[in-house]
């Protein structure tokens, strides 16, 4: 048995001999598979979601969920809420940014801030986006400094700020674009006559991966700390839904091929510190293949 793997093994039976539990707010496309995962390892798991009607197909799926409406308006009722009462949160609400929601980094702030005051939580996990990176081209790292010129980027890292200030571990975990079961790129197309960026090199992960990645901080002994989660796929876009439609026997899409305006600069993120910090394997890391064959 090797140190990696022994190590590994040891953290697994941490996290199931230690009654521990994990929070998963915003429990969505990526939540479930996570939630789902955990169960399987008899780890416990509270759900939230902000609507009533997900909350419920949570329940239908054996996944123990309460609703979670954030910003709250009412902090004193924040503080009653039983995801407080977890280890573990893996914070995976959405920013929201295209329907002109600016009020992510308040929602983050708010539930780092409760989390603190309660003093049950002990690790909090934030799922962000590589779209931090935006302004910046070439080869884009944890520790790069972010084009704070950009609204958007603002807000992410005002949320993962937060996080990284939580006294006990914060873990900012920065995801690519997400693919897998029921987002297939392919069906972005079907909206699409016209895609932009033909040169810009797709950065993406496997929801199986983020999943993985997920468990892997969960598991780790790392106090804190920014991380990329991003396959190794080295592709352009244009290649990558080339390959998309003819997978789903789609009309070969076109490409708006003008050159490239600043917030989208080529850029590849690394997911090397990551990787060695993690020793995680990657089942799709080659997303090209995956395509193939989904």
């Amino acid at each position: 048995m090797t140190k990696t793997t022994s190590k590994t093994l040891m953290a697994n039976t941490a996290l199931n001999n230690n009654n521990q539990s994990v929070g998963i707010i915003g429990c969505g496309w990526l939540g479930t598979a996570l939630a789902t995962q955990l169960l399987a390892k008899n780890i416990s798991v509270l759900a939230t979601s902000s609507k009533v009607e997900n909350v419920e197909t949570l329940k239908q799926q054996s996944i123990t969920a309460q609703q979670l409406i954030l910003p709250a308006s009412n902090e004193s009722e924040l503080a009653q809420h039983g995801v407080f009462t977890q280890k573990n949160l893996v914070i995976a609400i959405t920013p929201q940014f295209k329907q002109g929601r600016k009020d992510y980094a308040d929602k983050i702030i708010q539930l780092i801030n409760t989390a603190q005051q309660q003093g049950l939580v002990e690790r909090i996990i934030l799922l962000s986006s590589s779209a931090i990176y935006d302004g910046l081209a070439g080869q884009v790292y944890e520790d790069s400094v972010i084009n704070t010129t950009s609204e958007k980027a603002q807000i992410l890292n005002a949320a993962e700020q937060a996080v990284l200030n939580f006294t006990q571990q914060g873990l900012v975990l920065r995801l690519a674009g997400l693919v897998g079961p029921e987002r297939h790129p392919g069906k972005f197309l079907l909206a699409n006559k016209t895609l932009s960026n033909a040169t810009a090199p797709v950065n993406l992960i496997h929801q199986q991966d983020a999943v993985g990645l997920i468990e892997a901080l969960l598991q780790s002994e790392l106090c804190g700390g920014i991380f990329n989660g991003v396959s190794s796929t080295q592709v352009t876009k244009k290649q990558y839904y080339q390959a998309a439609a003819k997978a789903l026997q789609l009309p070969t899409p076109t490409f708006d091929e003008t050159e490239l305006a600043l917030e989208n600069a080529p850029k590849v993120v690394s997911g090397k510190k990551t990787q060695a910090a993690l020793a995680y394997s990657f089942a799709y890391d080659d997303l090209l293949t995956w395509l193939e064959r989904a």
